[in-house]
């Protein structure tokens, strides 16, 4: 049979997509098509669970319009459907002179955005957070925590209900484009749509190549470490604290965050992986490594944030390091507190010039469109970025 549509990935922007379409093509026959044998295995599976209310974003990009409907619409999804959603709020913490002058752009980046953020000052900080120090704060109440792959097993048996059909374990091996139809092969078998839709997250650079795309970027790794404080420190903070981030950088630096089943969470730091889909602690691809380092754009980067990129690199094998860094706004923590925690990493898009691209990549053909780059806060999005993925798919 020939397909409507086919969707590769089932990640959650994947999965929010192909119930979007059910929703508005009923009737519509739906391939899902997800190499691993179950979904939400990588970037959706491998979070924080924040659900970002937009306030680092440029006032206007995709990234900015996309999270602002995303809180809202994944709370109402997760209400509807009994799943874990908790409006914590978010206090971005200033420990010294330069993150204060940072602050107070940023609490005026939150007012663009449509947030209605307070400013606090370090008394005011230390009654609402007792053990967390600071000069001052940014409190941003609409942030709040979820599950994000409860969210995608919900959303896949709605397709299933719907008629969907959902293929795991197939990896795709070549996509060809013909007139009349596209065509999907995997290890298992061969198939055809009249529209193609691929959510490839750390693959979508190879994705895009397979298919015959002149691409302008890279799809470069960076993993992201975390640890788990120690049961003891479970009541430390009611909000997620974070420090207040580096401009020139779109990694939003080591910070507390509680998750839906009372943990806290330190993390993550942001060191370039050497593996697309490493989570252990011996992470090596000779592929992802030699692609990496084949791409002109990487050298530039490196040499650019070169200074960052060895702190991070100490960090993370000197976890005394890694822990000063959330001791200037938590001195409470000690080295003992700081337990293991499952890694992840972050599909970071790159073009030739070493820049890093942040707002949402989109490549399209007469029958195919292609995610290249759906960056944080893509899984808080994830809901509205299916609605305009729909809207470019059917147009």
């Amino acid at each position: 049979m020939t397909y409507d549509f086919i969707i590769i990935g089932a990640g959650i922007v994947g999965v929010a997509a192909c119930r979007e379409l059910l929703s508005r093509r009923p009737g519509a026959s739906i391939l899902l098509l997800e190499k691993e044998d179950e979904a939400a295995r990588h970037q959706t599976g491998h979070n924080s669970g924040v659900v970002h209310a937009g306030v680092y974003y440029e006032p206007g990009s995709l990234k900015a319009r996309f999270c602002r409907e995303g809180v809202s619409a994944t709370g109402n999804y997760c209400q509807q459907n009994n799943l874990p959603f908790e409006r914590t709020g978010k206090l971005l913490v200033a420990t010294d002179k330069t993150e204060l002058a940072r602050m107070n752009q940023l609490f005026q980046r939150c007012r663009d955005n449509g947030l209605d953020p307070e400013l606090l000052d370090a008394g005011a900080l230390k009654a609402l957070e007792p053990r967390i120090n600071g000069l001052g704060a940014i409190r941003v109440r609409e942030t709040a925590i979820t599950d994000y792959p409860a969210i995608c097993v919900s959303m896949l048996r709605e397709i299933d209900q719907r008629g969907g059909e959902i293929h795991s374990g197939e990896e795709v091996t070549a996509i060809t484009e013909e007139t009349e139809v596209i065509v999907v092969q995997t290890a298992v078998s061969i198939y055809r749509g009249k529209q193609l839709l691929v959510c490839g997250g750390l693959m979508a650079d190879r994705l895009a190549r397979m298919q015959g795309i002149d691409i302008n970027f890279r799809t470069v790794p960076f993993r992201g470490e975390y640890y788990r404080l120690h049961p003891r420190l479970e009541g430390l903070v009611r909000h997620l604290v974070y420090p207040v981030p580096d401009p020139s950088l779109p990694f939003l630096g080591v910070h507390l965050t509680r998750m839906v089943d009372g943990s806290i969470t330190v993390g993550p730091n942001a060191v370039q992986g050497w593996k697309r889909e490493g989570y252990g602690r011996f992470n090596f691809n000779f592929r992802d490594t030699m692609e990496t380092l084949a791409f002109p754009g990487f050298w530039k980067m490196s040499m650019k944030h070169f200074s960052t990129g060895v702190r991070e690199y100490r960090d993370s094998v000197w976890k005394r390091g890694y822990l000063e860094r959330v001791q200037k706004y938590c001195p409470e923590i000690g080295l003992n507190d700081l337990l293991p925690h499952p890694a992840g990493v972050r599909a970071q898009a790159m073009l030739a010039d070493g820049t890093l691209v942040h707002d949402f990549l989109l490549e399209r053909t007469n029958r195919s469109l292609h995610v290249c780059n759906a960056p944080s806060p893509a899984a808080t999005s994830a809901i509205p970025i299916a609605r305009h993925l729909c809207e470019q798919l059917l147009k």
